[in-house]
């Protein structure tokens, strides 16, 4: 452009969006509230996939149902161990440095974003398969139950961690 004005790449839109003041803008919330909405977010897609497992299975006998909870839950450990803990870890090591406030959607990284995106449509591809769902119901429990106690890291970060007012 004329004047090398914008040759050093962004500069041109960089100071169009500070004189616009944009990040006045952006919900920012501190660590402690990224944290939670992590353990949050996690916990509650758990329930909601435990819920599903459940309602499939209510139609079994008792013995099939403990059968099928029992397989489910212990294949929870190894998705919780060697999955979605390490992924937990992860993110919190990139939370908890912050030392100012974030956009409210850094509580996952925008990889995370794309993970769910995919892992959303699965589910949804899964749901509506001729699979039966007594077999299904052992996957969703896994990783609900598996996605439940790495919620809970979030959560336990999140009591443990001083406010920001307290430091």
């Amino acid at each position: 452009m004329s004047g090398g004005k914008l040759t050093s790449g962004h500069s041109g839109w960089q100071s169009m969006f500070r004189d616009m003041n944009i990040r006045k803008l952006t919900p920012s919330v501190d660590k402690r509230v990224l944290v939670l909405l992590s353990g949050l977010m996690w916990c509650g897609v758990s329930v909601m996939l435990i819920r599903y497992a459940i309602n499939w299975l209510s139609i079994l006998s008792t013995g099939q149902r403990i059968l099928y909870f029992a397989i489910g839950y212990l294949i929870a450990i190894p998705i919780h161990l060697f999955g979605f803990s390490r992924i937990a870890d992860k993110n919190l090591n990139r939370l908890m440095p912050m030392n100012r406030k974030r956009c409210v959607f850094a509580f996952m990284s925008w990889k995370s974003y794309i993970i769910v995106l995919v892992m959303v449509s699965l589910g949804i591809t899964l749901r509506h398969s001729s699979l039966p769902k007594q077999y299904l119901s052992v996957v969703y429990n896994g990783i609900g139950l598996a996605l439940f106690l790495s919620g809970l890291k979030y959560l336990k970060v999140f009591f443990r961690t001083p406010g920001a007012e307290q430091h």
